[in-house]
């Protein structure tokens, strides 16, 4: 008795499975747009108690110094460029505070390993932390302007641009406030950024009172003095120069260094 057998075909290759490739991972921090980094950095200024009341108290005096001029003013109302001009010199004086803020607040909050783990590349951070704060300081000039002109509409005074240059007022605000960053990239601790901030150019403009080559001098390397012809709108192409080399000294220069550290310093 024979038995018979079947036999059939068993594949011997395995079924061929398709993979695609993953995409790379982009851990540089590039796709996150330039733009959100400066909204979060403005964000940070708001976010703890120290920079909001800082924004909030630079404002508050802006209208402070406004109902002032109107209480001890002259019967007849004062000139927008009188409330202008008392209005932004507390202004200039604070704005350099408000960029040192800006610049160490991953040091002196000790949140840089977070800040440089998402965002790798700190040139990135550095400009997004320049940006926030030229643009704080544009608000808050803004916030000038309006206590200025509301203090003139209320006083029954003159709106006139005599003797002073809206364009300048902004350009040295800027330039007062990237003096603000730069230190405290310099120095990456906010007390002793503002206070070098501060005595610093006190110091300087005493020295440059006491001889006459240190008072020429001045005329090139003293931020204070090489922005009066800005303010008042009388920029002469000497002028111009001047403003260049006094920036250069007390804005790029502590800028490069600053940027040099926040680069090559090991966040801890």
């Amino acid at each position: 008795m024979s038995t018979a057998t079947t036999t059939t075909d068993v594949p011997t290759t395995e079924p061929t499975v398709r993979t695609e490739a993953a995409a790379p991972v982009d851990i540089s921090g590039d796709r996150i747009p330039f733009v959100r980094l400066v909204v979060i950095e403005l964000r940070k200024m708001v976010d703890t108690r120290a920079g909001m009341w800082m924004l909030i108290t630079m404002a508050g005096i802006s209208f402070l110094v406004a109902a002032g001029l109107l209480l001890w003013g002259e019967d007849g109302g004062e000139p927008f460029t009188n409330f202008l001009g008392l209005i932004v010199m507390p202004t200039m004086i604070l704005l350099p505070i408000m960029g040192i803020m800006s610049a160490t607040q991953e040091w002196s909050q000790r949140t840089g390993l977070a800040t440089f783990t998402l965002v790798p590349r700190r040139g990135r951070i550095i400009a997004a932390k320049i940006a926030a704060a030229l643009v704080l300081c544009l608000l808050l000039l803004t916030a000038a302007g309006a206590a200025a002109a509301l203090g003139t509409a209320l006083g029954g005074g003159e709106f006139s641009l005599t003797g002073i240059s809206l364009a300048g007022v902004v350009l040295a605000g800027l330039i007062y406030t990237l003096q603000g960053v730069a230190f405290g990239a310099a120095f990456l601790n906010t007390p002793i950024a503002i206070v070098s901030s501060l005595v610093l150019p006190t110091v300087w403009t005493v020295l440059t009172a006491m001889s006459t080559w240190m008072s020429d001098a001045a005329q090139w390397l003293d931020l204070n003095v090489v922005t009066g012809p800005l303010t008042t709108g009388t920029m002469t192409g000497e002028n111009w120069a001047q403003l260049a080399t006094a920036s250069l000294v007390w804005v790029g220069l502590p800028l490069a260094i600053g940027t040099h550290r926040i680069l090559t310093r090991e966040v801890k």
